[in-house]
């Protein structure tokens, strides 16, 4: 199925659409082509996050630590989940806390874009903002949080694999997942869907 024979109108989506995954899965370049398929606003949370606390995110963590960034994220999250449908994206933290967690499964459709290591490793080291990447080996606190990681997101309600190629090739794989989702469940109830 091309993606141009998957349509989905914005007045189907029931449920905001959250893209949750590891740093540099491409959770925010996904979310932003996706809300303009779908003609519905784009709404990153870390950017909502360093709005909220009038700094960036590497200074929260340098001046308060990673519990009150967390702290912060889910309060964050919380009140977006609460705004008119959107598509939004999460830190690769966030789907961790217990509570915004529930909350997603409660109030969103969550997508999983999962990736290898080696996609990750490459994607992140274009860019030096990412906190829990400078406390040592990148590669190695990379494998480390797959392996704790993992498993929690797979909790989402559909699972996308991030390609190391063409954005549009995830894009394609993205819509195509939300469309059988939303086919097998018009009310967006969260029952998990792998392609």
């Amino acid at each position: 199925m091309s993606e141009e024979m998957v349509s989905i109108e914005a007045s189907k989506v029931p449920k905001t659409v959250v893209l949750v995954g590891l740093m540099g899965a491409g959770k925010t370049n996904m979310g932003r082509r996706l809300a303009a398929k779908l003609a519905l606003p784009f709404v990153d949370a870390d950017q909502e996050i360093e709005i909220a606390a009038g700094c960036t995110i590497p200074e929260i963590f340098e001046c308060h630590g990673e519990q009150a960034f967390r702290d912060g994220e889910q309060r964050v999250i919380a009140r977006l989940l609460g705004e008119p449908i959107h598509v939004l994206s999460t830190g690769g933290g966030a789907f961790m806390n217990p509570a915004t967690r529930q909350t997603i499964l409660d109030k969103a459709i969550s997508i999983w874009l999962r990736a290898d290591l080696d996609l990750l490793v490459k994607r992140t080291a274009r860019r030096d903002n990412r906190p829990l990447l400078k406390t040592g080996d990148p590669r190695q606190i990379l494998s480390d949080l797959m392996t704790q990681r993992y498993p929690v997101y797979a909790e989402a309600d559909i699972v996308v694999d991030s390609f190391d190629g063409p954005p549009e090739i995830t894009h394609q794989r993205i819509v195509k997942a939300l469309a059988a989702y939303l086919e097998a469940h018009p009310d967006g109830n969260n029952r998990r869907l792998e392609p």
